[in-house]
């Protein structure tokens, strides 16, 4: 089964610094029927101007991934960790029982544009931590490349929870690949850039689908399509 969440149906937050579209119900955006998928609990896609950002603010028992797309984002928190994130980078930071932080566009004159990811962590009340991994975006061209996952194996980031997390990029119609999926799994894709077909779906950006009971997605017809799998326990 695949269910098309489009675009335009997501939820959206308009400020003169912000423009933030949510997949799921999120902050004065509620939506009973995307209501997070498994453990999935927010995909935000950011964009935000220049020299603008979100202040100091907390979060708890959240697995919390930043997927920059282009431009940089600078981070600090209550940890003393304090860095930059470009495109290609990608952090997680465990909230556990408590973390304050800010994100920022140090940039004078170029935007942000960011997904901010969510997910429910295996267990409550860990200790915060934080870790950032960059990964070479030709390892992606034409083909799945491992940025997360619960181990760290083949040099992915570490999560709290029982999901992989792959990108993929598909420049042109010649490309294509396939993923295979687990029975037992669930599985939420999501076309930050581009377009695509998924098992002859289209796919935009800015589109996810949740898909269940799929023994393989094929993706072809590929545009500058830059591609994210969730593949997460049910």
């Amino acid at each position: 089964m695949i269910q098309i969440r489009l675009a335009d149906g997501r939820g959206l937050t308009q400020l003169g610094w912000l423009k933030s579209q949510h997949s799921f119900s999120f902050g004065d955006y509620y939506d009973p029927d995307h209501n997070g998928f498994g453990t999935l609990r927010v995909i935000n896609e950011d964009v935000v101007a220049p020299g603008q950002g979100f202040g100091k603010h907390p979060h708890r028992n959240m697995e919390i991934l930043s997927i920059v797309l282009s431009g940089t984002l600078e981070h600090k928190d209550s940890m003393g960790n304090g860095s930059r994130i470009q495109a290609g980078d990608v952090q997680r930071m465990s909230a556990g029982t408590g973390v304050t932080h800010s994100e920022f566009n140090p940039s004078a004159d170029e935007a942000v544009h960011f997904l901010q990811v969510w997910f429910v962590p295996n267990k409550q009340g860990m200790a915060p931590s934080y870790d950032q991994k960059s990964f070479d975006e030709k390892g992606r061209m034409g083909q799945l490349q491992l940025i997360v996952s619960p181990s760290g194996r083949d040099g992915s980031l570490t999560i709290h929870q029982n999901v992989d997390i792959y990108a993929g990029t598909l420049a042109h119609s010649s490309q294509g690949f396939d993923y295979v999926t687990l029975a037992g799994r669930r599985v939420w894709v999501q076309v930050a850039k581009g377009q695509c077909h998924m098992n002859g779906h289209p796919l935009k950006a800015g589109d996810g689908a949740a898909v269940m009971d799929e023994e393989r997605l094929t993706f072809t017809n590929g545009e500058d399509a830059e591609i994210y799998i969730f593949d997460m326990a049910a």
